[in-house]
């Protein structure tokens, strides 16, 4: 007789707890407070609502003469037992969400603005940096050292790489946040190459895992006087000179 394979029990769906009108008043109040209150998610146009007894965090693009570009980041539920108070999950793939953590409302958007692994946005020492500062997004003195490190002019204390984005070239955060997708695959960013004038920074995104290490490269670069992201081919970023030739064949459209 053959054993067969137990497949393991799945946990079951929590029990979705109805709100009162003014329970989700306030709710939705304690979310927008924590966005607005934070650096990060007020600079990448994140915002909160709610829809069918549960709460979506989206983050929205406005563009000239075009309808705004929504996407969702995550999602609250109000849970039935009072203790767990709210399910916080992000969405794997259609349909398909998994849970991040659970919490009270200040809790769940707390954990939406401290994200440093890319679940959100991967900006939370950023965030947490400027909120020590005083919260608003001001540019610190920051100089870059022979061997490429930055630190804090003031202290002298390490600048890490988005600080440095920020406080060093003036990239806006939102800018900074880009490519998303790879922020998405917990890769960690480090700067590999800067122009002499600083309007060029390659940046390669790298995860390691079992099989060995993945990355790519982005190039943020000065355009017309504004900051943007373009992802690079990967055997057209090995350096500066090469991802802008590339880019230039490609009339500035990113990979």
């Amino acid at each position: 007789m053959g054993w067969k394979r137990r497949r393991p029990k799945s946990r079951p769906r929590p029990q979705v707890r109805p709100l009162s009108n003014e329970e989700r008043k306030q709710i939705l109040n304690v979310f927008r407070e924590g966005i607005k209150s934070s650096p990060v998610l007020s600079s990448l146009g994140i915002r909160a609502r709610a829809l069918r007894g549960r709460f979506y965090f989206e983050r929205v693009w406005q563009f000239p003469d075009e309808r705004p570009e929504v996407e969702v980041i995550g999602r609250a539920t109000p849970l039935e037992k009072a203790e767990e108070s709210l399910l916080l999950e992000v969405e794997k793939s259609k349909g398909n969400w998994y849970e991040v953590a659970r919490g009270t409302a200040e809790e769940v958007v707390s954990k939406i603005a401290s994200d440093t692994k890319g679940t959100f946005h991967g900006l939370g020492r950023l965030d947490a940096s400027l909120r020590e500062a005083g919260g608003r997004v001001e540019r610190l003195e920051v100089k870059m050292l022979e061997d490429s490190r930055f630190v804090y002019t003031g202290t002298g204390e390490e600048c890490p790489f988005h600080e440095a984005m920020l406080h060093f070239f003036g990239i806006p955060i939102d800018v900074i946040a880009e490519p998303r997708q790879w922020y998405i695959y917990h890769r960690k960013p480090q700067i590999v190459e800067v122009s002499e004038d600083r309007t060029r920074v390659l940046v390669r995104f790298t995860a390691y895992g079992l099989g060995g290490s993945f990355s790519g490269a982005c190039l943020y670069a000065m355009v017309e006087d504004e900051w943007e992201a373009f992802t690079i081919k990967p055997n057209q970023s090995g350096d500066i000179a090469t991802a802008i030739a590339w880019l230039k064949k490609r009339e500035w459209r990113e990979w």
